[in-house]
């Protein structure tokens, strides 16, 4: 009896020690609790830093491929201004684009224009700012699927005395959008003289050059907004 009183004892006290340590080891996140975290820490980045740093004055981007350019050749595009925050509403997206990210939980629109190198494009750069990486994949199927969603997206924003000054709805020429993280990247480029829309997609050049251009910039606002959070670990406490 005493024998198995002693082996019970120690494995009691086993099971015991056992208990404790695992109280004592770093608290394990779930991986949806882990990409909460990643997606509240992400999606803070539209608020917390600087416009300079999510829209940069300069980006350099690569010639488009089907232009059979020098591979090695970077091009770049200067900013022109940076326009206030606005809603998700209309008044910075088309209304297709504005009824899908109101329907996401959209919180805002921010946006920046752009001028190529040769001064011949103009850019209008838009970040919807979406609560999560699912909320912007959703909305971006959505969009996909939208009866007039393929041309439409970012309104531009115009800037007096630059050569976005004449850059309005009719002067959009091509419209894209792109994912990064919790957001959504739009573009929409023009030409710098102000001419009104033409079928610039019969023109191979000027239909490389634009997205070139246009992709180049989203790319690059994506980049910074999208950038991987790490891995969330918990300091080692119990209930930290």
């Amino acid at each position: 009896m005493v024998v198995a009183a002693l082996v019970a004892g120690i494995a009691g006290l086993g099971i015991s020690l056992v208990g404790i340590g695992t109280q004592l080891l770093p608290r394990q996140f779930t991986t949806l609790q882990q990409r909460q975290i990643t997606d509240w820490e992400a999606g803070a980045r539209w608020r917390v830093l600087p416009t300079g740093t999510i829209f940069p004055a300069t980006v350099r981007y690569s010639p488009p491929v089907a232009l059979d350019d020098d591979a090695g050749l970077t091009l770049t595009a200067t900013r022109i201004g940076i326009a206030r925050q606005a809603s998700c509403r209309a008044a910075a997206a088309d209304s297709v684009t504005a009824a899908v990210l109101a329907r996401h939980g959209c919180e805002a629109v921010l946006r920046a224009s752009y001028v190529d190198g040769t001064g011949s494009y103009v850019v209008t750069v838009g970040v919807a700012a979406l609560p999560g990486t699912a909320q912007a994949k959703a909305a971006n199927r959505e969009l996909a699927g939208a009866a007039g969603g393929a041309g439409a997206g970012v309104r531009t924003a115009q800037f007096a005395g630059t050569p976005a000054a004449g850059f309005a709805k009719k002067q959009r020429q091509i419209s894209a959008r792109a994912t990064a993280g919790s957001y959504l990247i739009f573009y929409t480029i023009g030409y710098a003289d102000g001419r009104p829309k033409v079928p610039v997609t019969e023109d191979r050049y000027a239909d490389a050059e634009m997205t070139g251009v246009g992709a180049g910039v989203a790319r690059a606002v994506g980049s910074v907004l999208g950038a991987p959070v790490p891995q969330p670990r918990c300091p080692g406490t119990p209930g930290c």
